[in-house]
């Protein structure tokens, strides 16, 4: 009889739980037959039931950190940072590893990150170029760290060409991450458009902040993307307006515009399986506290 062990349950094929009582015919009287039937049909029918995979909608969000946020901070202390604070997740900036670095550099900062339970993720946001031997590198950079994301933000719309072709290639996504509405990719209409008749494995890294700053819903702005949400940056932004328009500062997370709890529960509801990367864009000498208040902020309101 095979028995399927998951999430520390045991269930038993129904079929085969059947097939493994016919032997008993030769021992038992009909109704005693029967009997065994219907306790072992109750009984694979009982441990399906306790062995259902737990959905997706009851898995928590996950939590990480931009490392933008540790940007004052070297490698090493943005190590011991993560790892004090229990954050497994980085999303990595060039100030603390480069893509065009040593295969020796490489490799020991790799190292580093396994000896500490950290995973970085992703990085970004990375550089692009029309060359697209120039984003080989950045890709053969991901597929050495184990990263399957990339974050751009080019600086031309024909770059996506060949970063579409090295994503087929390597199998690995890139999520464009938006500034304020006057950037290239502020609009989510603008990256909607770009996205239409791309690969899937192209798709956004949603800043809840900037997002908000340009008085844009994060929740809408995610469900408009259909799908297609890969990353995000878990900021905040307090939006006021002045004679000159709109001016947007950030905030510890939970205090700006963001609405970060209906947020939440919007991400939950659509099974958002990415990260969701603490970011600010205050230039935090000690970032402590911001990180420690954003990581109460989601404890106090997650879904």
């Amino acid at each position: 009889m095979r028995v399927i062990r998951f999430r520390n349950v045991f269930t038993i094929d129904g079929q085969q739980a059947f097939d493994s009582i016919i032997p008993l015919t030769r021992q038992n009287s009909i109704m005693n037959l029967l009997k065994t039937i219907s306790v072992a049909t109750a009984l694979a029918a009982v441990m399906f039931v306790c062995a259902t995979p737990v959905s997706a909608a009851d898995e928590p969000l996950i939590i990480g950190v931009q490392t933008w946020t540790l940007r004052n901070l070297n490698f090493d202390q943005m190590v011991e940072f993560s790892t004090k604070h229990k954050i497994k997740y980085l999303e990595l900036i060039p100030g603390h590893i480069d893509p065009k670095s040593t295969m020796e550099d490489l490799k020991k900062k790799k190292a580093i990150f396994e000896k500490n339970g950290l995973v970085p993720y992703s990085f970004g946001v990375a550089g692009t170029s029309l060359n697209k031997e120039e984003n080989r590198k950045l890709f053969d950079f991901a597929k050495f760290m184990g990263m399957k994301l990339l974050v751009v933000e080019p600086n031309d719309f024909r770059i996506f060409d060949s970063l579409e072709e090295l994503v087929k290639e390597y199998d690995i996504k890139i999520a464009i991450h938006n500034h304020g509405i006057k950037s290239m990719y502020g609009n989510p209409l603008v990256v909607r458009t770009l996205l239409k008749n791309r690969d899937a494995r192209i798709g956004v890294c949603l800043d809840a902040g900037w997002i908000a700053s340009a008085r844009f819903d994060p929740s809408k702005v995610f469900k408009e993307y259909e799908g297609r949400v890969y990353d995000i940056h878990l900021k905040d932004k307090k939006v006021s307006s002045t004679e000159t328009g709109d001016v947007a500062v950030d905030t510890f997370i939970g205090d700006g515009n963001a609405k970060l709890k209906d947020f939440f529960k919007t991400l939950k509801e659509a099974r958002y399986s990415g990260v969701l990367a603490i970011e600010t864009d205050n230039d935090l000498k000690d970032p402590t506290e911001h990180v420690t208040k954003a990581l109460k902020f989601y404890a106090d309101n997650k879904p």
